[in-house]
This record gives C-alpha cells, structure tokens and sequence, in this order.
C-alpha cells in the first residue's frame, strides 16, 4: 500500500494512492478516516491524484537520524565510521512535502542535500529488539537531510545546521510492503546524478538502527528515522532541482530558494 497526505479542495486528509503513481492521470487518491495506523478504514471519498497536492506523507511527533551510516560517506566528511550510531535529531518543523521549497538561509554557506532511506514508525515502541523492528513500522518513505555544512562544522554539534525550517523535505508517500534491504539511493541535482548507491551498503540496517534508537527514547507513530546518506553529497543553489529516488518507492523532488523568495 501507498500511503500520503494530500490537500483537497475538500481539506487535508491521509490516503493511499492506488493505481501508477507516475501517471498522476490514472492514479487515485482515496480518503482514510483519522489515521493511516492499523488498519485503515475509508471514507468513500477519492480524487483523481492529478486534482490533489501532495503533502508531507505523515506527521511526525520527531525526526530521529543516523549520522556517518555509509562508510563512503564517513570518508568524504574525513572521518571513519563509527561503530556504533551516532543519534541527531531535527525539529518537525522541519518537514516538507514534495515540490515544496527547500530555502536557502541568508547566513548558510554552503548547503548541502543528504538523499535517505526514511523509515515511519507504525506504533508506540520502546526497547524494539532488531529481529522484531519490522513490526513497528508503518512503512519506509524518502528524505533529504538538507545541512548547512558551514553551521554544522563552526558549531561542533549539528543543531542549527540540520535543524532549519524547510531542511527536511519527506515525501512522495509512504510504502508499506518493501523490504529496505537492499534498495536502491540515488540523488540528483538539476538532472545531473550526484549520489548513487544502495541500501545494502549502510553499516548499521534498519533493524539495529531501530534497536539503538528505541533503548534511548520511546518512539510514537509517525516517528520519521532518517537511515544516513551515501557518499556524493554537495552544494544546492538558489534555482536548483533535487530529485531524490529510491527503488520500490518513487522520486522526491524539491525546488530550491534563496530564503525570502517563492
């Protein structure tokens, strides 16, 4: 199942899109009572996907990510990876849909787009065992770990370069029955493929993320965990486009802007 969130002309409501999502034309967005969590039930409403706005798939009570998870990407930042996760957090504020603008922050320079693996947490949870965490989740979506690398290094912890409005665009829905293990990742920028690797390639899977994740803190539903981001990240500029796509799930795509311009 595909789950979203999309905005009608009748108002905001959670669906599940069913038909080719890449022919907007054919496919259908059909309203979920209350929540996606569970079992959903429908309310018999539904909209041509064409005739709706994607939104932000969920909304998340936090965003918990996985920093250096590609040993790659430990590399280009000059670092090993870690052996065991390294925990961040960003607000929700944070979050975007898709097509929505990533913004540009005037004192930011450089900034730089991160393409992830996002798992949602599908129940409250605490202590998850990895053999058991594919039970807490709801299903796997996209994300962009947007950072301001100058803010990130001069601070020495990654609050305010992480934690801008707009930093983290999730979308385009939520898929339910996918196997994370071996995926898929790449991003590019203008058309121009920058990041290409595969889920396959992390140092800690889902599951252990999971684990370490849920002995710290107890996780709600909705809860995005953003799984790290693979070698060839770099610069986004005002007018730029990034596309970010993982296998079994589709592209998220984001505009970027100078902030105070639309």
């Amino acid at each position: 199942m595909r789950l979203g969130r999309i905005a009608s002309p009748e108002g905001v409501a959670f669906v599940s899109i069913e038909g080719p999502p890449d022919d907007p034309a054919q496919a259908v967005a059909k309203e979920i009572a209350e929540h996606p969590f569970g079992t959903p039930e429908f309310t018999g409403r539904q909209w041509p996907l064409a005739d709706v706005r994607l939104l932000a798939p969920i909304l998340a009570t936090k965003v918990v990510c996985i920093g250096k998870n590609y040993a790659d990407h430990a590399a280009e930042m000059g670092g090993e990876a870690p052996a065991d996760p390294v925990i961040f957090m960003k607000p929700n504020t944070a979050i975007i849909g898709p097509y929505a603008p990533i913004q540009l922050p005037a004192d930011a320079d450089p900034v730089h787009f991160e393409g992830e693996l996002a798992a949602v947490i599908g129940r409250p949870c605490k202590d998850v065992p990895a053999a058991r965490a594919a039970e807490n989740i709801l299903g796997f979506t996209i994300a962009n770990d947007v950072t301001a690398r100058d803010q990130q290094k001069k601070d020495g912890q990654w609050t305010r370069g992480k934690g801008h409005d707009t930093f983290c665009p999730v979308g385009p829905w939520i898929v339910t029955d996918l196997d994370p293990s071996d995926l898929a990742i790449r991003t590019a920028v203008n058309g121009e493929v920058k990041q290409n690797s595969r889920t396959s390639n992390m140092i800690h899977d889902v599951g252990h993320i999971i684990e370490w994740i849920s002995r710290v803190m107890t996780l709600l539903p909705g809860d995005l965990i953003l799984t790290g981001t693979p070698a060839g990240v770099g610069p986004i500029e005002d007018g730029d486009t990034v596309s970010i796509t993982v296998e079994g799930i589709g592209t998220l795509v984001n505009p970027v802007v100078r902030k105070g311009k639309s």
